[in-house]
């Protein structure tokens, strides 16, 4: 059945209920199909901005009515074509929906609506003394930070999204609103529906208000970058870190290659090698004791030029460099697209996995620099490609094919962080095997007709 029949009527419908918020113009259609990944625009046939709960109830509601699919959209900056419209549909553009709700300062909790940034959520948090530490790199929505269940750069010492939402209230395919939890830090009643619909990638229902715990502002914060003569030994100086009970915000390594694209794009002189960029956060006095202990860790792992960043501005200019590997790394080839795929891997194998990734890709003669969040055993490659080189691309998905391969043979998993998406359906059931079947059990519970982003986490999946 083709999902556009019936496009007109179902617009007309929620033109009324909207107004201009409804469009069906070509650009907006077009800018809802695209993401920062390689995948060609797979546009929706109708955009909607909701600015409540209920409205959003209401237009699922038309949408199941008409049989149309639902595709939650946020800022637009998933990596595996998560928010991709591959069945037409009407996508729900959160931008409006991005207030503030209530801030319970004394419990260390906020409730937030999912169109709201992280750096959003943070400047209206300024003045409380707490902040929401989830980090991904892009200012994404907390929506869909929570849909792909999101973590990052600080993952390492405050969890990622599953760690730290609270609470969900979630509009399910036949317009039931439920909310999984309340706001007690910990529960013992029932299911726990909230990690259901952490990470689900709008396949279950359409998420629309949020309940994160928040963290007390560090006294201090210090950061560092260190540079090593191999990968190996970088990785080998965050294991010694993380055993060695030093409690790091972040450790984050950044390979020769991608040092290189740094350097040209924000105009920086580091060491074109692997490179560690580390923070801590604390008081004065702990903060002092961790670098202390870092350094000496480092150097004897051959690091050299160890360079602390104190000040915000220089921490500023430090974190912003790495925050923007994804066009740094693009750099290096004018006019290519990444595809870009993580893994995870226990960390006692992350040097081995690392290591074997960038002689497969170097082997292959592509340029691919690599970045990870080493701290958890997680790392992510750009692997540039001509997008018109249909034989660069097939190479390209074969050299991720083999790197998942690689992590699942040493017990990781396919994506740290990334989500399924499209990019990793094929990879999903070589992971969790008859699991997979369970979640397919789950979906039809509660999207019976495949309506809630169809075609993401699994093949198929939109309307019959």
């Amino acid at each position: 059945m083709d999902v556009r029949v019936g496009t007109g009527a179902l617009a007309e419908r929620l033109s009324n209920l909207v107004g201009p918020r409804a469009s069906i113009a070509r650009g907006v259609l077009d800018q809802h199909g695209q993401s920062e990944s390689y995948y060609p625009t797979l546009p929706p046939d109708i955009v909607v901005f909701p600015e409540t709960t209920q409205e959003v109830v209401q237009i699922v509601q038309l949408c199941a009515e008409a049989g149309m699919p639902i595709v939650p959209f946020g800022a637009g900056t998933s990596l595996e074509g998560n928010a991709a419209c591959v069945a037409g549909g009407v996508c729900l553009d959160f931008a409006r929906m991005n207030r503030v709700l209530s801030v319970h300062d004394a419990d260390m909790d906020v409730v937030v609506q999912p169109g709201i940034t992280r750096k959003q959520l943070n400047a209206e948090l300024r003045g409380t003394g707490l902040f929401f530490p989830i980090d991904p790199g892009a200012d994404a929505s907390i929506g869909g930070m929570t849909s792909t269940r999101a973590s990052g750069t600080m993952a390492v010492r405050y969890g990622t999204m599953k760690d730290n939402v609270l609470a969900l209230e979630v509009v399910l395919a036949d317009g039931r609103v439920i909310r999984t939890a309340r706001r007690a830090r910990k529960s013992a009643a029932g299911y726990d529906l909230t990690r259901l619909f952490v990470g689900s990638e709008g396949t279950l229902g359409v998420i629309t208000e949020i309940t994160l715990k928040l963290h007390p502002l560090p006294q201090a914060i210090s950061a560092a970058t260190c540079s090593f003569p191999t990968l190996h030994d970088a990785v080998d100086t965050a294991i010694a870190l993380i055993q060695s009970a030093v409690p790091a915000a972040r450790i984050e390594l950044v390979d020769d290659v991608m040092m290189r694209g740094i350097n040209a794009y924000a105009k920086l002189g580091y060491r074109e090698a692997p490179t560690l960029f580390l923070e801590f956060h604390g008081s004065e006095a702990a903060v002092a004791e961790q670098a202390q202990t870092a350094e000496a860790i480092a150097i004897e792992h051959g690091g050299r030029g160890f360079a602390w960043a104190k000040a915000a501005e220089d921490r500023s200019r430090l974190w912003h460099a790495r925050d923007n590997t994804l066009y740094a790394g693009l750099g290096l080839r004018p006019g290519a697209r990444a595809v870009i795929t993580d893994v995870c891997v226990p960390i006692s194998r992350l040097a081995e996995c690392l290591t074997e990734t960038r002689r497969d890709a170097d082997a292959h003669g592509f340029i691919a620099p690599i970045v990870g969040h080493v701290g958890d055993g997680n790392f992510h490659m750009l692997i540039l490609i001509d997008p018109t080189d249909e034989h660069e691309l097939a190479g390209a998905q074969a050299l991720q094919a083999r790197m998942v391969a690689r992590a699942l043979a040493m017990d990781g998993t396919c994506t740290g962080e990334h989500g399924i998406g499209l990019g990793k359906i094929d990879y999903l059931e070589h992971e969790l095997g008859e699991a997979v079947g369970v979640m397919r059990s789950i979906k039809a519970a509660l999207d019976p007709h495949g309506l809630m982003n169809p075609g993401k986490i699994f093949a198929g999946g939109a309307r019959p």
